[in-house]
């Protein structure tokens, strides 16, 4: 079997976030939806619009983003623009759709354990592509963040993620904070999720790749209003057409780090069990953990 390929470059500017797209190889068709976190209000680890907007206007793009399970300001399509304005989303490429504000739709999880099916926004149909554009960084509760989270509790509707935070108990976003879950579940439902979300993609002939710009990282994600400082330096830029290769490579080269912070970080993803994602997405068939990085 191949190795996934994985695109590398240390440098985190708009110019090789473009570059680095382009060597994919692929030319995404029709409307295209760039997913990323649009970052909580007081937030400070998103994706700035000053990296990313070159991209997105290339593709003549639209971010796209579902609204939060926990409460906050972008629990409600109409509060969830008013920060998406505030932090500069909405003036770029075609604008911005909180996929969720006018729906949601079941997709099914053709394996896994845990989950019946997945619930993602309903703007989802209004594209035909896909930028799986992902902020490396921790994360309270799956330990780090990358595309692999990104597709999975990112893709989903509010009730969708409340559905894989309680590994398939609940779509209530008020219960499922109140309902016992393992951990390890948790993190395979994530997986679960996220390769639904890549089978209906396949399923519906659409398109999809995936970015892991790695900077600003933090112990919290940036669904944090409190989010605290980076830990260790920016890393650099990843990308592939294999998300889980993509995440692993992000999960190496924090391993190579030697820093002040470099223990924290580990620390806040083994300590969720966050590696266990890409092992298991890979026996899912989501992709593969063995990949060749190609520098540049």
């Amino acid at each position: 079997m191949e190795k996934s390929i994985v695109y590398f470059t240390k440098e985190i500017t708009p110019e090789k976030l473009i570059e680095i797209y382009e060597k994919l190889g692929v030319e995404l068709k029709g409307n295209i939806g760039i997913k990323v976190s649009t970052g909580e209000a007081g937030s400070k680890g998103y994706l700035k619009a000053k990296l990313i907007k070159p991209f997105v206007e290339k593709l003549n793009g639209t971010i796209i983003e579902c609204n939060t399970a926990y409460p906050g300001e972008r629990n409600n399509a109409i509060d969830h623009m008013k920060v998406a304005k505030e932090h500069g989303f909405v003036d770029m490429g075609q604008g911005i759709e909180i996929m969720d504000g006018i729906g949601e739709f079941k997709i099914p999880v053709n394996k896994g354990k845990h989950l019946k099916f997945d619930l993602i926004g309903k703007g989802f149909e209004h594209y035909d592509s896909f930028v799986n554009l992902a902020h490396g960084k921790g994360h309270i509760a799956g330990g780090f963040g990358a595309n692999l989270k990104n597709q999975s509790i990112g893709f989903a509707s509010r009730n969708g993620k409340a559905y894989i935070h309680s590994c398939g108990k609940t779509k209530s976003p008020r219960l499922c904070w109140l309902t016992k879950i393992e951990q390890k579940d948790f993190i395979e439902s994530m997986a679960e999720a996220a390769n639904a979300v890549s089978d209906y993609i396949k399923e519906t002939n659409r398109q999809i790749v995936y970015i892991t710009v790695a900077n600003d990282i933090s112990l919290l994600c940036d669904c944090a209003s409190d989010q605290d400082d980076p830990v260790i330096n920016d890393i650099g830029i990843f990308a592939s057409l294999d998300p889980v290769a993509n995440d692993q490579a992000f999960l190496d080269a924090i391993w190579k780090t030697n820093e002040k912070g470099t223990p924290d970080i580990k620390e806040r993803i083994d300590s969720r069990l966050g590696r266990h994602i890409t092992e298991y997405a890979e026996e899912l068939g989501l992709g593969s953990t063995d990949y060749e990085l190609i520098e540049f």
